[in-house]
């Protein structure tokens, strides 16, 4: 009896599941994202995420090239800047390259601009069918041409939710750095301190409203923003924690020539890896929550069977005889009363 007492008994981690919502939460969505091939769907974001990058920096460069065309001094500045962050052996190398990208800065501005076009439509594509996943869901058959706009318009408002975001951040702690300069206090320690405070609050809301926006706009399915916000809460933090490693390991690494090399690159494609995951966790996170629980299924009374009964007797049953000779007694009764003479 003590022996299937203990094997009823709950074990601890489901007590644990029990007692904290928020650990069952996770389980639960470590669960969805296992079941529906988030590392998988992740490798990919991140594969087109590092394919991006190349072609956008060609793009930057053109840009610069352009706007930094009539003045040499800014332009050889620039070249320098990124120069001496590579190690010393390969530093004039790349201001060779540098100076020969900007010299040819429209021609590689057309081909940057194709190629980041199509890595970054296979990147959004990537990270919808991600989302959508999470959900249990399986991508939409829908006309290409519409699939296509639809991506390349999700692929546009990502990257405007981006550019708020940044623009929330640094215009927020600049605002706040000419205010002190104003009133005189931008000297104070204390004030320093609010700053990088304030900043750090204007990252973390900027870094929510990205989140909020892929959680809610980039899946396949209407996501709604109530809960969306959560799984926005839930990334933006996972997001803050992931840079703050991400400084620490760049800090490490980078003390050594080679290691600032060769450790920043493996850094950087760790932690696209890393925040892609993250990306997916986040949707799984969402789509789990209790608010997006199906509704228990209604269960029906079984149907009844009305099946009538049928007996057959070779002659009349007890009452029935009863009944009958009750009747001819009063018959009879009646009969005699009503003869004449009487």
């Amino acid at each position: 009896m003590n022996e299937v007492a203990e094997q009823a008994k709950p074990s601890w981690f489901e007590r644990q599941r029990k007692q904290r919502r928020w650990f069952d939460h996770l389980i639960r969505s470590g669960g969805r994202y296992v079941d529906n091939y988030g590392d998988h769907y992740a490798a990919a974001i991140t594969y087109f995420s590092i394919l991006a990058l190349v072609p956008l920096l060609m793009v930057a460069f053109s840009i610069a090239g352009v706007i930094l065309a009539g003045d040499a001094v800014l332009l050889a500045r620039l070249t320098d800047q990124i120069a001496s962050i590579m190690p010393g052996g390969a530093s004039s190398e790349v201001k060779k390259i540098l100076d020969t990208v900007l010299k040819e800065r429209q021609t590689v501005g057309y081909v940057g601009f194709v190629v980041a076009l199509y890595s970054g439509y296979s990147w959004m594509v990537s990270l919808r069918d991600a989302l959508t996943a999470q959900w249990g869901l399986a991508r939409p058959e829908l006309p290409f041409l519409r699939t296509i706009l639809k991506d390349l318009l999700a692929l546009i408002s990502l990257g405007l939710a981006l550019v708020i975001s940044f623009g929330i951040t640094v215009a927020g702690s600049g605002m706040a750095e000419t205010i002190l300069g104003w009133i005189g206090l931008a000297d104070q320690g204390w004030a320093q301190a609010s700053i990088r405070v304030l900043s750090i609050l204007l990252s973390l809301a900027a870094n929510w409203l990205v989140f909020l926006w892929v959680l809610a706009k980039l899946p396949r399915k209407p996501v709604t923003w109530r809960s969306a916000m959560r799984g926005a809460i839930f990334g933006t933090v996972g997001f803050e924690l992931l840079k703050q490693a991400g400084a620490l390991y760049l800090g490490q690494v980078t003390k050594s020539p080679t290691g600032a090399v060769f450790g920043s690159i493996l850094g950087l494609f760790i932690f696209v890896n890393l925040v892609a995951r993250l990306l997916v966790f986040s949707a799984a996170w969402t789509a789990t929550s209790r608010d997006n629980a199906p509704a228990p299924a209604e269960t029906t009374p079984a149907p009844t069977a009305i099946r009538p009964v049928v007996e057959v007797h070779n002659g009349p049953s007890p009452k029935t005889a009863v009944g009958l000779l009750g009747v001819g007694l009063l018959l009879g009764r009646l009969l005699r009363f009503r003869r004449p003479g009487r």
